[in-house]
């Protein structure tokens, strides 16, 4: 493909939507998401708990791992590329990833700069905190947003709090007189015209998912009532007890997420989960969420 239209960037990211992408580190761990019932899964050479654990650089993958999974598996392979490395974008898309996220996860590379994501035939997703920061990737070119959440803590807090605060501001811009919207766009940093989109739609211009201490059938079940239309989960999978029983569980509260009897199913002897962070605990260094606004 030579070339990729918003509209078509925009229907691989719709093609998406109710299902459950998975951070994987190899070939195995990619064919039990894709087993589990993933609709994709994120390559990458740590999950964010053990980036946070480890600290140091935390750089785009490996190519020779990203091939790998991309040989394991059918279903798409998205890939992490650091915040303003475009560099490292250009690679992630001669690989032929079907998305890039330009992850706060990573260390960032440009502290004033994202990747001008338009001229890109590749999509792209990032990591949003509220309608501000939704608005300005978009602006940028991305075709899938997800709430930033806490990358690594298996808490959510922080992803709901995203998610209901993308909520509150779409619900207020929905009502607003359109000689409103100048000085909203003002507030928020955003350009007019795609508040006036998210006026006259009443959602987002683009799909937005939840990310960030999704670790239990019902962490996900929470976050798609509160709007999310579709889930990443990182660590809170393959750092439990029981990473395959674990990832068809999450997979299936995204889909029976308002069948409580359903959700009580799979949430039923799953193990431990992973071992988690309170977020309220980090201090503001420590938080990836933070990272590129």
């Amino acid at each position: 493909m030579k070339k990729a239209t918003n509209t078509t960037k925009l229907g691989l990211a719709e093609m998406l939507k109710g299902g459950v992408i998975m951070d994987v580190v190899n070939a195995e761990q990619a064919k039990i998401a894709e087993d589990a019932g993933a609709c994709a899964v994120m390559a990458l050479e740590r999950v964010p708990a053990q980036i946070r654990a480890e600290g140091g650089v935390a750089r785009a993958s490996d190519p020779a791992m990203i091939v790998s999974i991309q040989k394991a598996v059918s279903i798409p392979v998205m890939a992490k590329c650091r915040i303003g490395h475009f560099a490292e974008a250009r690679i992630l898309e001669a690989l032929g990833v079907d998305f890039i996220d330009e992850s706060e996860v990573l260390t960032v590379a440009d502290d004033e700069f994202h990747i001008e994501k338009a001229s890109f035939r590749v999509p792209f997703v990032c990591g949003c905190r509220d309608l501000g920061e939704a608005l300005r990737r978009i602006t940028e070119g991305a075709s899938l947003l997800r709430t930033k959440g806490e990358a690594g803590t298996g808490d959510v807090v922080e992803a709901v709090k995203h998610l209901r605060k993308l909520r509150t501001q779409i619900r207020r811009v929905s009502v607003m007189e359109v000689d409103e919207l100048v000085s909203e766009g003002k507030n928020l940093g955003a350009p007019v015209e795609l508040l006036l989109k998210v006026k006259e739609t009443g959602k987002l211009p683009v799909p937005n998912f939840a990310a960030g201490g999704i670790a239990t059938p019902a962490d996900a079940a929470l976050c798609m009532a509160l709007g999310a239309e579709a889930l990443f989960v990182g660590s809170g999978i393959f750092l439990s007890d029981d990473a395959p029983k674990r990832a068809r569980a999450i997979v299936t509260a995204a889909t029976y997420w308002q069948d409580a009897d359903k959700l009580a199913e799979v949430s039923t002897a799953l193990g431990q989960p992973m071992k988690s962070v309170q977020a309220a605990s980090l201090l503001t260094h420590e938080r990836f969420a933070e990272r590129g606004r």
